[in-house]
């Protein structure tokens, strides 16, 4: 298993929908692009639609090679691997970062998340969303005030997993 996205960036976007990569992510792209090093620019996967809620998700080429294979597994003509192939790939939008470490997101999908101004870059692990820093941080906050209501004010993230070495 290669690198996993960690951490949270606020990055601007211009009009044209150039947007830098953070350094931290870059890296993980380039260990999930077969093509590096010997290609530096390393390429990513973007999904969109609307069944992603107000943000997009950015994966590594072999992250989604990972999401395909799955996708292949389903019988053929069934409707889940129809649904799943048309939800996905149909979705998908392939790009490379560039020398400055950045990528120009289309117009669309800047549209469909109603991207303006500042994205918010969020690590997920195997992927990261791409958010409007706006609307994150307000879906965060919700969640967060959710999740201490629903613990009485005492929650501690780590309860979400298992302990290490499944104790």
């Amino acid at each position: 298993m290669g690198l996993s996205f960690r951490g949270e960036f606020n990055q601007k976007v211009d009009g044209k929908g150039r947007m830098s990569i953070p350094a931290d992510f870059r890296a993980v792209l380039a260990d999930g692009d077969p093509r590096c090093p010997e290609n530096p620019l390393p390429r990513m996967v973007v999904l969109h639609g609307p069944h992603l809620k107000n943000c997009l998700h950015a994966y590594t080429i072999e992250a989604m090679e990972e999401i395909e294979e799955g996708i292949k597994a389903l019988p053929r003509g069934s409707e889940a691997r129809k649904r799943a192939s048309r939800m996905i790939l149909g979705k998908s939008w392939d790009t490379e970062v560039d020398k400055d470490g950045r990528i120009v997101l289309p117009q669309r999908l800047r549209q469909q998340i109603g991207l303006t101004g500042e994205a918010t870059m969020a690590a997920m692990g195997d992927y990261f969303e791409i958010w409007n820093a706006e609307t994150y941080a307000e879906v965060e906050e919700a969640e967060a005030a959710a999740m201490m209501e629903e613990f009485d004010g005492d929650f501690d993230p780590l309860s979400l997993i298992d302990p290490p070495g499944g104790v």
